[in-house]
């Protein structure tokens, strides 16, 4: 981890404080097994569903009826997952940021996977891209394990527990930890590719 912070120098993770959990989820939601344009895609649909707002409230998305939310782009399943985030945003099953904030972080992730679509990786991401908690390693996120994997020179992908045991020397800095092994992971990925196109380049000189 020294070698890493060396190479990459300082964290530069910055919360986004002025999201509410509600907005936070949904768009948690919609980023769900896509890749980030997409996501983004259904999200600018979905918004301009909207006129006039920068997010809908939780009331606001329940007033339209599923086919409305599905023609911005969202499966059957995540409209139900929006719906129910709606719902139980309503019903103060999610809390607003002012309570949000007095909790603890396991709290936080009892209360919110209630909600359909709502794994522990979701509230993860909450905790640490919202709340900005310094604490939390989301070990069953691809990209921590990956990034784990190529700094420590493992020849197979670590477990969630391997990397959970190995992230206890980590406390109370476990979310700046996450954040230099998810560069770690962006490295290596930017190497290949840089590797890719040279040998491409390589191939066409050489043809």
């Amino acid at each position: 981890m020294r070698r890493l912070i060396r190479e990459i120098g300082p964290c530069t993770l910055s919360p986004r404080v002025g999201r509410s959990p509600f907005e936070s989820l949904a768009r948690a939601i919609a980023y769900q097994q896509l890749h980030e344009k997409a996501a983004e895609s259904i999200l600018k649909r979905f918004i301009a569903l909207f006129p006039g707002r920068r997010f809908p409230n939780p009331e606001e998305l329940l007033s339209l009826n599923a086919e409305a939310i599905r023609s911005a782009g969202f499966s059957r399943p995540k409209v139900k997952a929006l719906r129910d985030l709606a719902a139980r945003t309503i019903d103060g099953t999610v809390p607003p940021s002012r309570i949000v904030r007095t909790l603890d972080d396991e709290a936080i992730v009892e209360r919110l996977i209630v909600v359909k679509g709502i794994g522990r990786w979701t509230v993860e991401m909450l905790l640490i891209f919202q709340l900005g908690r310094p604490d939390v390693l989301p070990v069953d996120d691809f990209g921590v394990r990956n990034g784990f994997r190529i700094a420590y020179d493992r020849r197979t992908m670590p477990t969630p527990k391997a990397v959970m045991r190995y992230g206890e020397r980590w406390k109370p800095h476990r979310t700046a930890a996450a954040w230099y092994l998810w560069r770690a992971a962006d490295q290596s990925k930017a190497e290949a590719q840089s590797s890719n196109v040279k040998k491409r380049k390589k191939q066409r000189e050489e043809s």
